[in-house]
């Protein structure tokens, strides 16, 4: 069997439309796509390396951090010993000056025995050696323990705690004078001069001497060709980061060196050929989407977006990947399409999302773990509380293959990895977004979800309320189609609750004119008066009606293909034969007997003709036996093969052989005849 049916007279077009799209979305990802550097490193100082193992492929060099850096100058200034030059002239002339200043403040300070205090106590402070209180608290802020002074016979080094500043110095000589007021008959005044310092900083020598100290070297260390850098599980130390920095830096140098076009080349061929294997699924196995441009626009933009997104979270390094909810992908699909096509686009999108991530065999597991208990837990999606179900299912696989993966690595105990977990249970609440997501695609893309078909077919919903009042039996017979219909397509694995609620709506044109409807007749029947070609007239019109209601009501697409072909491009037999009887010779306009059409298109049309049909025509059995039910059976659904109603729709004998088997099933149990009870003889 060949590839591609050449016969087919969309098929160029088909194949040129996936073929604009494989390469704009090719284009996008590729553009999108984060560098080497920022998937390869890609951690967080303090937790487990993550990636796999890093050996250097050339020799680099490793330099101290910023912060050790100054740390080490810091340091070196601390331990550096400031210069300063002891004068010894100072201390002859703050002797004069202080003494002669008191003298002049009180005329009694002619006392030997004072003058003599006072002098020798300046001795003792000109001793220890007095600084200038600028550069003293200098010594302090820059936390110097030593000082060296120069003097004649070269320099001495002094702790820094043995010498005062000129504050000090000038405060110890007034603590003298005021201890010496209380031994003495007259009064001391205070001292209103400032000692000087006599030890002089060298500024030229000690900048030369600080610039020295703070000329540290910034290589760390040298890493060898094959030397192993960090291994998967090993803790990133601030050591371990600088040299990670540093590979990452030597190989953004020589990554520059070479040429940029081959991982694009790489990235390209890898992403169009997932593209268009998943564009050849589709033209094999869902020929129905495959030529339908929202389907596979839709398919395109879920398949996209999330590689788009992972590659700008890991490019700007924002949050954890693992936050995203890549199996809402499956959960989308699976809502709007099938559970293979879902499982399909799913993978193909994990694929394409590994590209741009670090450990990619890891997060390859996760998500596509997730994507198919997602789909597993959405096979019947019969309520709204699903949605949750699967969110729920996903995360929970997540957290299980996770902590299988740790405990492979040997790394469960490592207190890291725990994070993880936190960002698989956002990811589960954004998986909730799915659900108000839908009503967006169905919008955007045409689409009708599970739920969306759930509301309509509530009974309570006002159209199908005031079809229960104004056409009751109408009503029971839409409800016993839908019953119908739904058991066949369970059994050809056709979308049972589409049929369903399209069955509940077939008949919402009868509405207009509900008396002309047998169903809805009481022993008085309207046709009676009026001619073959008016009732015909008003039989078919329940068809436009019901699409003149269905768009007044805004319903979906799918539910309005149900009303106009339930009866395809029938006949209305009844007036037409009975015409055709009354005008034997006359040429008949057939026209004016015909349904507007379309034929079925679609299995669960074509399901719900042969329920429509089968069930409208049981109700003029004389009697129910199987025998009965199998003949109606077989000679309506045989006249419609041959009247070719299914032509146009993707639906096998096979099909039409379960789907009468179905129908014979249930049709005995709904006309099932009760056993006639005995009667108590009398004696």
């Amino acid at each position: 069997m060949p590839l591609f049916n050449r016969q087919d007279e969309h098929f160029w077009r088909d194949i040129s439309t996936h073929a604009i799209l494989i390469i704009v979305c090719t284009a996008l990802i590729v553009w999108l796509l984060p560098s080497k550097q920022a998937r390869i490193f890609n951690y967080e100082t303090g937790k487990p390396w993550m990636g796999e193992m890093l050996i250097a492929e050339f020799e680099f060099d490793v330099l101290k951090s910023e912060e050790d850096i100054n740390q080490e100058k810091a340091k070196q200034r601390r331990e550096y010993q400031p210069f300063f030059t002891l004068d010894t002239s100072v201390e002859r002339e703050m002797a004069v000056t202080v003494v002669d200043s008191l003298s002049k403040l009180s005329d009694n300070f002619a006392h030997t025995e004072v003058r003599q205090l006072i002098r020798n106590k300046i001795h003792d402070v000109y001793q220890k050696g007095v600084i200038s209180q600028d550069d003293y608290d200098k010594l302090l802020r820059d936390s110097n323990e030593f000082v060296r002074i120069i003097n004649d016979k070269g320099f001495t080094t002094k702790s820094i705690d043995k010498v005062l500043s000129a504050d000090a110095a000038t405060d110890s000589i007034r603590h003298l004078l005021q201890s010496a007021r209380e031994g003495l008959s007259f009064t001391v005044p205070y001292l209103n001069v400032e000692l000087e310092p006599n030890l002089i900083y060298e500024k030229e020598i000690n900048e030369e001497g600080l610039a020295e100290a703070e000329n540290v070297p910034t290589l760390e260390r040298k890493v060898s060709l094959g030397e192993q850098i960090i291994d998967r599980g090993i803790k990133v130390t601030e050591e371990k980061a600088r040299a990670i920095n540093a590979y990452k830096d030597a190989l953004t140098k020589n990554d520059s060196s070479q040429s940029p076009w081959k991982p694009l080349i790489g990235q390209s061929i890898y992403i169009m050929l997932l593209l268009v294997l998943f564009t050849i699924y589709l033209y094999l196995f869902k020929r129905e989407y495959f030529s339908k441009l929202r389907n596979i626009l839709m398919l395109y933009v879920v398949i996209v977006l999330f590689p788009v997104l992972t590659s700008l979270m890991m490019r700007y390094m924002v949050l954890s990947v693992y936050i995203l909810p890549y199996a809402m992908v499956a959960i989308i699909v699976s809502v709007f399409m099938d559970s293979r096509t879902a499982f399909v686009t799913h993978t193909t999108m994990v694929l394409i999302c590994a590209l741009a991530v670090n450990r990619q065999e890891e997060f390859i597991i996760l998500q596509l773990t997730a994507g198919m208990a997602a789909i597993y837990a959405l096979r019947d999606l019969s309520k709204r509380s699903d949605m949750f179900k699967a969110a729920f299912m996903a995360v929970l696989c997540l957290f299980i293959m996770h902590f299988a993966l740790s405990l492979m690595h040997d790394k469960f105990l490592l207190p890291a990895t725990r994070g993880p977990y936190m960002h698989f249970v956002v990811s589960g609440i954004l998986m909730l977004l799915a659900s108000p997501l839908m009503f967006v695609v169905e919008k955007a893309f045409g689409f009708t979800s599970s739920i969306t078909l759930l509301e309509l077919s509530d009974t309570n919903k006002s159209l199908l309320r005031r079809l229960s009042q104004v056409a009751p039996g109408t009503f029971q017979h839409s409800i016993t189609v839908g019953n119908l219909a739904a058991e066949i397509a369970k059994k050809l694995k056709a979308d049972s609750q589409l049929v369903r609620t399209g069955a509940l709506y077939h008949d919402i044109g009868k509405m207009a004119n509900p008396v002309f409807f047998t169903e809805n007749q009481a022993n008085v029947n309207p046709h009676e008066k009026l001619s073959e070609k008016e009732s015909a007239s008003i039989i078919i019109n329940h068809v436009s009606e019901g699409l003149r209601l269905a768009e007044q009501e805004d319903l979906p697409d799918k539910i309005k293909n149900f009303i106009t072909t339930h009866h395809g491009s029938g006949l209305v037999k009844f007036f037409y034969v009975k015409y055709k009887n009354a005008h034997p010779d006359e040429e008949i306009d057939e026209e004016a007997f015909t349904y507007p059409g379309p034929n079925p298109f679609t299995r669960e049309q074509a399901i719900l003709m042969m329920a429509d049909t089968v069930e409208a025509a049981s109700r003029s059995l004389n009697e129910y036996t199987e025998e009965s039910l199998s003949e109606l059976i077989n000679r309506l659904i045989d006249n419609q093969v041959k009247a070719g109603f299914f032509t146009e729709c993707p639906i096998t004998f096979q099909d039409i052989a379960n789907a009468k088997q179905v129908l014979l099933d249930n049709l005995k149990s709904i006309y099932h005849t009760r056993i006639k009870y005995p009667e108590l003889k009398k004696e």
